[in-house]
């Protein structure tokens, strides 16, 4: 019985999972994108517009119910680390005039949670819940830096280092010395890693037990990361992010650098 729970409730998600691409779907269209029988696809979506995480719209189609606005909104409430870092990446959008990235982890990967763009005409264009590796590029991989070594470790030797552009990393001994260099200055720098012509330069945000919580960015075109700027860059994130990391109870004393 239970395993029979358990088969439904994947079933279930897997219908869910079908609206993170289309905004609205048929019966029809859900059975032909999950590949189950339409009998199946007729009884879970009678019982997900039941609790609320459907809804059926007058044309007879369906989309995501009220429900996953209620969590959604909890959840983003409950996400305290947004709430502290963006009045704090407003005032450093404004200084350096690029685009701030706030990134968490997410198993194997980094989602970015918040993000403010630049100005500039020329610009990245990011969003909300993209993903990407955690070696690869520069706001992802500070986090990886500054697991613990066991799990980083872990982590490394389970991985395909897939190149996303010119400039990924995809030797794993060269990973290595760029994560130990992250941890030693604090920040790391990208170019070109996940998009041709792109630059970021990232450092971590440290919740009050010292753990690694976040990564904050700086990126932007290429063109505008030259080596007479970086420093300033550095000098305002790391300013950035220490202050981020004081108001989610860091104390530096407490930072666990592995």
């Amino acid at each position: 019985m239970v395993q029979h729970k358990n088969k439904t409730l994947v079933k279930s998600m897997e219908v869910l999972n079908l609206f993170l691409q289309h905004a609205k779907l048929s019966l029809n269209e859900m059975v032909e994108l999950s590949g189950m029988p339409k009998t199946s696809i007729h009884r879970m979506t009678g019982s997900l517009e039941e609790m609320g995480f459907l809804q059926k719209n007058e044309d007879g189609s369906y989309s995501l119910g009220l429900t996953f606005l209620q969590f959604g909104q909890l959840v983003a409430e409950r996400l305290d680390i947004r709430q502290i870092a963006l009045p704090l990446m407003k005032t450093l959008r404004d200084q350096v005039d690029e685009a701030v990235n706030l990134i968490v982890r997410d198993g194997d990967q980094a989602m970015y949670i918040e993000k403010l763009d630049t100005l500039h005409p020329v610009r990245l264009y990011t969003k909300i819940g993209r993903r990407s590796p955690l070696y690869a590029g520069a706001c992802s991989r500070i986090i990886l830096a500054f697991l613990d070594e066991q799990e980083r470790e872990q982590y490394i030797n389970a991985t395909t280092l897939v190149p996303y552009a010119s400039g990924t990393i995809t030797d794993k001994q060269r990973l290595r010395d760029v994560l130990a260099e992250a941890r030693k200055n604090g920040y790391t720098v990208s170019y070109s890693e996940l998009e041709e012509n792109t630059a970021a330069v990232a450092a971590p945000i440290f919740d009050h037990l010292g753990r690694i919580c976040a990564g904050l960015s700086i990126a932007g075109p290429d063109v505008r990361f030259g080596d007479e700027r970086l420093p300033e860059l550095i000098q305002v994130l790391k300013e950035t992010v220490r202050r981020i990391s004081y108001e989610l109870g860091w104390r530096e004393n407490v930072t666990l650098r592995r």
